[in-house]
């Protein structure tokens, strides 16, 4: 298996977004071909993977996803590239509880046999840094480290207080330090980092990142480490079987809607559908001949405005699920496809009306977690007793007017109760949970079948 690269942080926002961004742009540079990955559910990150190394970042996910599944995804990202950079996902063995590695990114690093560059923010610390790095370095035997790198670093003299106190306690080479500097931090929002779509790192920001890694870190000793799968190679790169396509599905994608997992996408178009995307910020009107829709998740309550003043549009979805075309919406999706948003500021905007909710934005964080679903009835994406894995990750709720008929029943966490979720209306099928496909790999084709139906229907109509 070609060498890579786990960048791995103690806790979340220490740094390692930077440091994985960074070394992707300085290889790149190098005029090496960098595979990105990011670990656990996120879609922020991979789109500035793949902003940087210029192809798709794929996300892995030991909860989510089976070993097999992640093994054979990490295969089909790497394949004709040099190297894999992997980011990994909050501290290095945080995951779905405290009992267990699953979900966490020392449970991937060892699924892939990847060594870990662990990040630590440094900050305030000095001989309390080998402590930190000594207890993750013998936390699990079976783990490799590549080396640490502190972030954060005040000066020079830091980072010698750093490297002294690691000597004779801690076995880790130490890679370097990043010395504090703010003209490399992202913006950020309620649900993280601002997206590629909104705000695209720019060849100016990308070059300052690589060259803030070339001055931190001790390049050379990461090159050597990795020279075993850094060469070029002339593999192809591994293929699925491809079936020809027969629906054409719409693919919701603008700065409004650009939370998609790649393979999510891929495993429609290997089952069959022609991916036809459109913005419903600036289309007036649906792409010709549809045969169902995707509408993914994203921040539609902070585009509001411009969503609702697309009448045309918003009328042309509302007119297609009521005559029953396949729609699938998650999260944002979802709350596009309710009767109105009401924002952070109180205002209400008229949304779609597929569904007859009101979502409202909250304060706060209103559900963050691991979901695993199974279909109460038979929907566009699944027969009734499917079992389907995603997570929830989002800031509003709907209201309780009375709406569409319940189709998942969650598995909640030990104490904790499971709330409604999933709702039917038509064909239409809309729910805060954003699914892997690649849980259940029946998923995409029972969407594209559903689809192929609808074909089928609306054909038979116009002859």
């Amino acid at each position: 298996m070609p060498q890579g690269l786990i960048i791995a942080g103690t806790n979340s926002g220490c740094g390692k977004t930077t440091v994985s961004l960074g070394l992707m742009a300085l290889l790149c540079r190098k005029g090496f071909a960098v595979a990105p990955f990011k670990v656990g559910p996120d879609y922020i990150d991979p789109g500035h993977h793949s902003r940087v190394c210029g192809r798709p970042s794929r996300n892995l996910d030991g909860w989510m996803l089976s070993k097999e599944y992640n093994t054979r995804c990490f295969e089909k990202g790497i394949s004709g590239c040099d190297v894999a950079i992997v980011e990994g996902v909050m501290g290095l063995y945080d995951g779905f509880d405290g009992k267990t590695e699953n979900g966490s990114t020392a449970q991937m690093a060892k699924w892939l046999d990847l060594p870990v560059i662990l990040v630590v923010n440094a900050r305030s610390m000095a001989r309390s840094g080998a402590a930190l790095v000594s207890g993750f370095e013998n936390f699990d035997s079976d783990l490799r480290f590549a080396g640490v790198i502190f972030n954060n670093v005040g000066s020079p003299r830091h980072l010698t207080y750093l490297k002294e106190a690691m000597e004779g306690r801690v076995t880790m080479p130490c890679l370097g330090g990043i010395l504090r500097t703010e003209d490399i931090e992202m913006p950020e929002r309620h649900l993280g980092l601002v997206t590629d779509d909104e705000h695209g790192l720019a060849p100016e920001r990308l070059n300052r990142l690589a060259d803030l890694m070339e001055r931190s870190l001790d390049v050379d000793l990461l090159l050597e480490m990795m020279q075993s799968g850094i060469q070029k190679k002339s593999s192809q790169a591994l293929r699925d079987r491809q079936i020809q396509a027969n629906v054409r599905i719409g693919i919701a994608r603008d700065r409004a809607f650009c939370f998609y997992y790649q393979d999510n996408l891929d495993i429609l178009e290997k089952s069959g559908a022609e991916l036809v995307y459109f913005s419903p910020m600036d289309d007036k009107t649906l792409p010709d001949n549809l045969d169902g829709l995707y509408l993914g998740g994203g921040y539609p309550e902070m585009f509001a405005s411009q969503l609702s003043a697309n009448k045309s549009l918003r009328d042309a979805i509302k007119q297609a699920s009521d005559v029953g075309l396949p729609i699938y919406g998650e999260c944002g999706g979802f709350m596009y496809l309710c009767r109105e948003i009401k924002d952070f500021d109180g205002k209400i905007w008229p949304m779609t009306g597929c569904f007859s909710y009101r979502a409202e934005m909250l304060p706060r964080l209103r559900s963050l977690g691991y979901r695993e679903v199974t279909l109460l009835n038979g929907t566009v994406i699944g027969s009734k007793g499917s079992v389907i894995r995603g997570h929830e990750f989002h800031y509003s709720k709907i209201d309780d007017t009375p709406g569409g008929e319940t189709s998942y029943r969650v598995s909640p966490r030990s104490g904790e109760t499971s709330a409604p979720e999933g709702y039917t209306v038509n064909r239409t099928l809309g729910s805060y949970i954003h699914l892997h496909f690649g849980s259940r790999p029946e998923t995409g084709r029972d969407f594209v079948t559903a689809c192929a139906e609808y074909k089928k229907e609306r054909t038979c109509h116009e002859a």
